[in-house]
């Protein structure tokens, strides 16, 4: 595994599918390459807060609530909210964050059942959205889960470039 190379930082949020077994060793690996692994806190680059909550955390709205005022948002500067589920919107926005950048819906993957669906999401927000004064991105990602096979979709990395 080759290391992350940005002047700026690379950040890490725990999904759900790295909660089927223990992460320690996959979580390693990623700071191992680099990576830094945001555990439901806040860092700062170049005045730009970045808080990554991990998935357990995000999915009760009282203790999404409590992470997200432990992280201490300035309200009057932007900020980044990494989460894995595209959920729970408005709390996000009501929070002040500026952007939320979200993962989760698998954009069109091929489930092999009728009727099986990965677990709920906002799956009305794909791509970029505004909800109030939150900016909401949506990436397909790059994998599957189960059955390697999507449909209607082309797996993506998300390269977002601030001026």
């Amino acid at each position: 595994m080759g290391t992350a190379r940005s002047s700026q930082g690379a950040f890490f949020v725990l999904g759900n599918h790295e909660e089927f077994t223990d992460s320690t060793k996959y979580l390693d690996a990623v700071e191992h390459s680099g990576v830094r692994v945001l555990n439901n806190e806040k860092v700062t680059v170049d005045g730009l807060q970045i808080v990554g909550v991990h998935y357990r955390d995000s999915t009760n709205d009282d203790h999404f609530r409590s992470v997200l005022r432990q992280a201490d948002v300035d309200r009057d500067r932007a900020s980044i909210l990494l989460t894995h589920a595209p959920d729970r919107l408005q709390i996000a926005e009501e929070e002040g964050f500026s952007l939320q950048l979200s993962g989760h819906t698998h954009g069109g993957q091929f489930f092999p059942l009728p009727g099986l669906r990965p677990e709920s999401t906002a799956s009305s927000f794909t791509d970029c959205n505004v909800l109030g004064n939150l900016l909401v991105y949506v990436s397909y990602g790059a994998g599957t889960w189960g059955p390697p096979l999507r449909l209607g979709t082309t797996p993506e990395i998300v390269l977002i470039q601030f001026d």
